[in-house]
């Protein structure tokens, strides 16, 4: 019963990040997306994507949640899942990366929004109606409140769950996803933290 506690707060965390960085005041907040470098009592130093260095200050109470490999077959009608895509040639959208989301967190963030992990993209959090299979990959048709969208899942597209983690899993070079807000000396404030588990890189 315990650690079904645990993994539940976890997966709320994880989601609630997704959530928040999609929120009314997604301008005013940022997203860090690297590997650790190191954690320091509440100080957080990232190594983001794009070669710089990030430091978090991290809230009192701070929680982390793990995200680990999943596959693409794991994907079932009923599923509720996140899936940042761009616009193709074919007038499908192509998938960027998918978060495949537990039976519990179904219609969390649900909708059809824009993104910011390449040009043009979105994220759709949406229960999967269907899927079609093809040379390309598994065309999913999804379904949210006031719409839906078709999203092919090219091969190698990576695909993530979510789970529960601790505050040693942040050791030096595990990749980390974290929604916060920028403060006046250029430093991110934050009270959760998106960790890959085994080697896997939080795609969101």
């Amino acid at each position: 019963m315990h650690r079904k506690r645990l993994i539940a707060g976890a997966l709320t965390l994880v989601v609630a990040m997704l959530a928040a960085s999609q929120g009314t005041y997604a301008a005013e907040r940022v997203k860090v997306r690297g590997t650790v470098e190191s954690l320091d009592g509440d100080t957080l130093k990232v190594k983001s994507r794009d070669g710089k260095d990030v430091t978090v200050a991290l809230k009192s109470g701070w929680n982390v949640g793990g995200v680990v490999q999943a596959a693409v077959t794991d994907i079932k009608p009923g599923d509720f899942v996140g899936i940042a895509s761009q616009p193709t040639d074919s007038g499908i959208n192509g998938a960027i990366e998918v978060v495949i989301f537990p039976a519990s967190m179904k219609g969390t963030g649900e909708g059809d929004r824009p993104w910011d992990s390449a040009p043009n993209s979105s994220m759709t959090n949406a229960t999967v109606a269907n899927t079609v299979t093809s040379v390309n990959g598994p065309t999913l048709t999804l379904t949210y409140k006031g719409g839906q969208r078709k999203i092919n899942i090219p091969k190698g597209t990576p695909v993530v769950t979510l789970t529960s983690a601790t505050k040693a899993d942040l050791k030096p070079g595990a990749g980390v996803f974290i929604t916060g807000e920028r403060n006046a000396d250029s430093t991110v404030s934050a009270d959760r933290v998106a960790v890959g588990l085994n080697g896997t890189m939080p795609p969101m």
